[in-house]
């Protein structure tokens, strides 16, 4: 029997990416899974996952949030993956709008399931990014809510560390989803990218969902408020 066998998970932004690969491992370890969208029905994404519920919610909105968390009386597993960036993020909307999905949100809806992942001694993984350590100039709030995020967590990690939940982080680099597409298809940027990780490859959203699940299980039973870079080797250079 798997360790995830008979687990409670929510994975927000499950709808595809790397939420929607971490949402099927889950599955096939035989954990009950629930994964939000923004859209009406998991349908209306380009691979459902049959057995999988799905919850549409905008968590951005504090309602929502709420709404969301009151759904569930047993959790084991939290992946707080859902975030997105802005087009003008020094438009002072979209840094607000930006920095209250990638952050607030996570604190928002990890303290509203905080009692039952006590209840279950669960885990929290949080989806940072190299934007946690590393500046982008034209993302200003993703910048900021990703490096605020990596703080969230040792925060959280450290106080919630006797109530036996685990708080940690993966923080993905350049990985193969839609939200890359566009540096994929133009080939001179992707080379000048790929020329910068040591490894020369994109990452699978397979990769990153396998660094979530290891630190959502009793493998990684003493680690806290930890940050794991999943990058190629980008951050070496």
């Amino acid at each position: 029997m798997s360790w995830a066998s008979g687990k409670t998970a929510l994975v927000t932004g499950g709808s595809q990416g790397i939420g929607h690969a971490t949402a099927a491992a889950l599955q096939a370890l035989g954990a009950h899974v629930a994964v939000t969208g923004t859209r009406g029905r998991f349908e209306d994404y380009d691979q459902p996952l049959p057995g999988v519920a799905y919850f549409q919610s905008n968590l951005a909105v504090p309602a929502a949030r709420a709404e969301l968390a009151a759904r569930f009386d047993k959790l084991d597993i939290l992946v707080n993956n859902a975030g997105s960036g802005g087009a003008n993020e020094y438009d002072q909307d979209q840094f607000e709008a930006t920095v209250d999905l990638n952050l607030n949100a996570v604190m928002d809806l990890s303290v509203r399931l905080f009692p039952w992942l006590k209840a279950g001694q669960g885990s929290i993984v949080n989806i940072g990014s190299l934007a946690s350590f590393l500046a982008i100039k034209e993302g200003p709030a993703y910048t900021a809510s990703k490096a605020g995020l990596l703080g969230l967590t040792r925060a959280l990690g450290d106080k919630w560390a006797t109530d036996g939940v685990r708080v940690n982080l993966v923080a993905p680099g350049f990985i193969a989803t839609r939200m890359t597409a566009r540096m994929r298809v133009d080939a001179d940027r992707e080379k000048r990218l790929l020329k910068a990780i040591p490894m020369r490859r994109w990452g699978e959203p397979s990769e990153i969902a396998d660094a979530i699940l290891f630190l959502a299980s009793p493998a990684a039973s003493y680690i806290t408020g930890q940050s794991l870079a999943i990058d190629g080797g980008l951050l070496l250079r």
